[in-house]
């Protein structure tokens, strides 16, 4: 895809540049100390017990959450969209994932587990895991209650209701079911699914830590939570004309749609 770059632009001499350069340097690094004041919070959040017992799906067999930590003491959980009714995975979720394979070496050897976890039976995760040729682990929850418990999806009748809990607050589905975009069927359809079905999923991170065989909640974030791990806005925000949104349509696909 190539854009229009004959856009208007200013154009300046170096020195000019330079001296607006250094006045946002200043400014992106009161936002990473921004960001790591941010850090230190998320790592002092108290922690929440997990007593129930979930269940899971894996290349390996049955699974329990304890099982999904693969002998670390911490797991991070990306709830990908991929319901038991969709026949390929979220487009957003698979650009998101498609950096995994890379950081899971890493985050190992750092006593961290990174694992994908979807609602769709697992075969259909292990098929459009080999299309993608991806090899992170990712399990299934299908038949559990783990997604929709941890905000990451609702049932068709909690979406019916008009209200359901997203990000830490109530979302009004009326407004999103009552949404007839052209991109918002394509999203929907590039999945196999129906606008409905497709929002019945929605994407999260949580993390966990395993403490004297207990294990804990300490973290979840939701919705734009998520743009800092998406790897292709980290490089298109520091690109000349940045994420290219205001196409018509979907500007981003898989990366074998290109």
């Amino acid at each position: 895809m190539s854009m229009n770059t004959t856009t208007q632009h200013k154009v300046e001499t170096h020195e000019e540049w330079l001296k607006k350069r250094l006045e946002l340097l200043k400014d992106e690094k009161e936002l990473t100390r921004r960001s790591d004041e941010l850090a230190r919070r998320r790592q002092d959040l108290p922690w929440v017990r997990i007593d129930k017992e979930y269940r899971f799906d894996t290349d390996e067999g049955p699974a329990s959450l304890q099982d999904l930590f693969r002998g670390n003491s911490q797991l991070l959980v990306y709830h990908f969209m991929f319901g038991p009714d969709f026949d390929a995975g979220c487009p957003s979720c698979s650009s998101i994932a498609d950096g995994f394979d890379g950081f899971v070496i890493h985050l190992a050897h750092h006593d961290v587990t990174l694992c994908a976890v979807s609602r769709a039976p697992l075969e259909k995760l292990q098929a459009y895991k080999k299309r993608m040729g991806w090899n992170f682990p990712w399990a299934s929850s299908f038949g559990s209650d783990f997604n929709l418990e941890f905000q990451a999806g609702c049932s068709e009748e909690q979406q019916q209701s008009g209200t359901i809990e997203y990000n830490f607050g109530p979302e009004d589905t009326r407004r999103t079911l009552s949404l007839n975009e052209t991109w918002a069927k394509e999203l929907a359809a590039g999945c196999g699914t129906d606008w409905p079905t497709y929002r019945r999923e929605m994407p999260g991170v949580s993390a966990f830590v395993r403490n004297d065989g207990v294990v804990y909640h300490t973290y979840s974030t939701y919705a734009r939570g998520l743009d800092g791990l998406w790897g292709m806005y980290q490089w298109l925000d520091r690109a000349p004309l940045g994420r290219n949104e205001n196409e018509p349509g979907l500007w981003w696909k898989r990366r074998d749609e290109y």
